[in-house]
């Protein structure tokens, strides 16, 4: 059986933050986007664990453990890979690939590569509307629950959407929608 830190183990306890971490509703992905976190998944079980768990042997070997600041720290590291490997065993769970074939074209969803005009600096911009999990803004892809990705959601093709951002209200007119 694992020991997790007590640091952990109260980051598991706290609902606000259990909430924050541990999905409870579901997560609509693109099979890359559940491809990666499958990857990433792997890569922390495959690798990093047996190399945590390595540095922990190591630092065992040298003696007392009661003052062995290297085991400390290899426990710690172990217990937060763990909570990781758990967050993303958990959003996986709670994760459907989206098949988009069955969306309407006609109106932003999900998926929806978007071609807006931001009205007040008269600059247009591409955004595809994807999960939380997916969101890359380097990448041009923005969260379907972020302020924009909301805002955009339901629009259609002309339509000019009023997005509140922390700077204020902007306008963005719906220029193109495409997959």
């Amino acid at each position: 059986m694992l020991h997790l830190p007590e640091q952990v183990q109260r980051f598991f306890l706290t609902s606000s933050k259990k909430t924050k971490y541990m999905a409870t509703e579901l997560n609509y992905v693109t099979k890359e986007g559940m491809d990666n976190l499958r990857k990433e998944l792997e890569q922390l079980k495959k690798v990093e664990r047996p190399n945590i768990s390595k540095q922990i042997a190591e630092a065992r070997d040298k003696g007392d453990l009661s003052e062995n600041a290297e085991y400390d720290a290899a426990k710690d590291a172990q217990g937060l890979l763990e909570a990781k490997i758990a967050k993303l065993e958990n959003l996986i769970a709670y994760s459907r690939i989206i098949d988009e074939s069955k969306f309407d074209n006609s109106k932003v969803s999900l998926l929806s590569k978007v071609t807006v005009k931001n009205l007040k600096i008269n600059k247009e911009m591409v955004y595809t509307i994807v999960s939380e999990s997916e969101a890359n803004l380097k990448e041009g892809k923005i969260s379907s629950k972020s302020a924009i990705g909301a805002g955009l959601i339901g629009k259609s093709k002309g339509d000019i959407a009023e997005i509140t951002v922390p700077a204020g209200i902007v306008k963005f007119e719906i220029i193109d929608i495409s997959r």
